[in-house]
């Protein structure tokens, strides 16, 4: 080939590759721009307007956060993989296995999150990796933490899940075998509708969602048999990282198929006739169904998949704990009944408040939801209320004020705010003396990219005299610092 027609070859190539990436980058800017439109109809069906301060990008953000939530559908495994593969001879002689030639090899402690399909909601992973190197070949270890997250980057079950990391690996590696245990938190779903304003009254802890935890396995090769001296390995290793888990599969792990709701001839209708949520809790909402059957197809799902079907009414009876309510504008609704209940605890035999107000009351871990209004994602945490409290007064009630921050949870939600209108709230029952910290796992921490796993957001609200007088303010932190706090279990 003439220098010309080389170099008119290579014009064309890279003209090419130019195109394709702009087709790409047209259908990408079209998808979201469709995923967008579909959040607009969520928020809509919410009472909010997507118009106003804090929700203006809200459908962007949304549209962003799925496509990266599930970018593994555009990934695949042989380009990860591939120029990863390194000779390591091990023993040629001698009784044993070592590193390439038959020596386990584990890593462990693997944070990843997916989006669970049923419910589209994301739960959490902790990755173990285990494989037996063959032919003389081991692989760069942190491809195995990025085959792991190709798949958990997709619409997953937690056994599939963990079938889909182990034949990739196998497939990819070659190996003798390869062993991967998955340890999975879901978000437990709350049994109360937020909005009601007879049920968050009668609120307690029991009723706050939790989590559902399983541990599921998988094994090729050598790891195929689960009771053989391999699996025996894998498992003590994982032991010094204090992972001790037994394979607890179940059919179905989402919190969500105990609540499954159809719309039927225009009613609704549960599956579960002892699921213990009330079939009129959850209107019928068609308009948002479609908005997320269009959102999968926008990923590249499949709704008719029978693992999809039934996923977008499950997405829309969640979000719907979170549908605006004006409770707090009626004078004689929750709000203001609540309030007088406060305020009596607090008067003395001629009706007045108070003011002799110098004992520091503490109530802690105060258990709650929310869900982030900058990206439809859930947020959790507890709340810690400090207040002063006049002498011979009655204590308040812990399920009073696990209310209020019930009822302030159950919005679409940001984090500042949401301490803000808890203190608030408090102080005008209680007096301005009040102090609120709010501690809390956002979900958009590890679903966006960031994958900042483990790492939590306080926030501070000091009014009235916790404001001026630093011991105080130094008291009640030290009485969160000495409680047991909070954690996933």
């Amino acid at each position: 080939m003439g220098a010309l027609d080389e170099g008119h070859f290579n014009g064309s190539l890279e003209n090419g590759v130019k195109l394709e990436s702009l087709k790409l980058d047209l259908e990408h800017e079209s998808e979201t721009a469709v995923m967008e439109d579909a959040v607009k109809v969520l928020l809509q069906g919410l009472g909010e307007d997507s118009n106003r301060e804090g929700l203006k990008k809200t459908p962007l953000r949304v549209a962003k956060a799925l496509r990266e939530g599930t970018r593994g559908y555009r990934q695949k495994v042989k380009d990860i993989v591939q120029g990863a593969l390194f000779p390591e001879a091990g023993l040629y002689n001698g009784v044993g296995h070592a590193g390439g030639a038959g020596g386990l090899v584990v890593v462990r402690d693997l944070d990843l999150f997916s989006y669970c399909e049923s419910c589209l909601l994301p739960f959490q992973v902790k990755c173990h990796v285990g494989y037996v190197p063959s032919g003389q070949r081991v692989v760069g270890l942190s491809k195995l933490s990025r085959v792991a997250d190709v798949f958990a980057k997709r619409l997953q079950d937690p056994q599939r899940l963990a079938n889909e990391v182990c034949l990739a690996l196998h497939n990819a590696i070659k190996p003798a075998g390869v062993a991967v245990l998955l340890q999975c938190w879901h978000i437990q779903f709350p049994e109360v509708e937020c909005s009601s304003a007879e049920q968050s009254s009668h609120l307690t802890e029991v009723d706050m969602p939790g989590w559902v935890k399983i541990s599921v396995t998988s094994g090729s090769g050598v790891f195929e048999n689960e009771n053989g001296d391999c699996w025996a390995d894998f498992l003590s290793l994982l032991k010094f990282r204090g992972v001790n888990v037994e394979n607890n599969s179940q059919p179905s792990w989402c919190p969500s198929r105990s609540l499954d709701v159809l719309a039927c001839n225009g009613h609704t209708s549960t599956r579960n006739s002892s699921c213990r949520a009330s079939t009129n809790m959850v209107p019928t909402q068609p308009a948002m169904i479609t908005a997320v059957t269009t959102i999968l197809q926008s990923l590249g799902e499949d709704p008719l998949r029978k693992e999809l079907v039934g996923t977008p009414q499950r997405f829309v009876h969640w979000m719907m704990n979170f549908k605006r309510s004006n409770l707090e504008m009626k004078p004689n609704g929750f709000y203001s009944s609540r309030m007088g209940l406060l305020k009596s605890s607090l008067q003395n035999d001629n009706g007045n408040i108070n003011s002799n107000q110098d004992e520091i009351r503490s109530v802690l871990n105060l258990p709650f939801w929310s869900q982030c209004e900058h990206h439809l994602l859930p947020f959790h945490g507890v709340v810690h209320i400090g207040y002063f409290q006049p002498h011979g007064a009655d204590h308040v009630g812990r399920s009073i004020l696990q209310s209020i921050t019930h009822f302030y949870g159950c919005k679409l939600q940001v984090q500042e705010r949401l301490t803000r209108q808890i203190a608030e709230t408090v102080s005008s029952v209680l007096g301005e003396d009040v102090m609120v910290v709010v501690e809390a796992n956002h979900i958009c921490m590890i679903s966006r990219g960031i994958e900042k796993v483990g790492s939590s957001t306080a926030t501070i609200a000091v009014l009235g005299r916790f404001s001026t007088d630093p011991n105080a303010k130094a008291m009640f932190l030290q009485t969160i610092s000495n409680s047991t706090g909070y954690g996933r279990t």
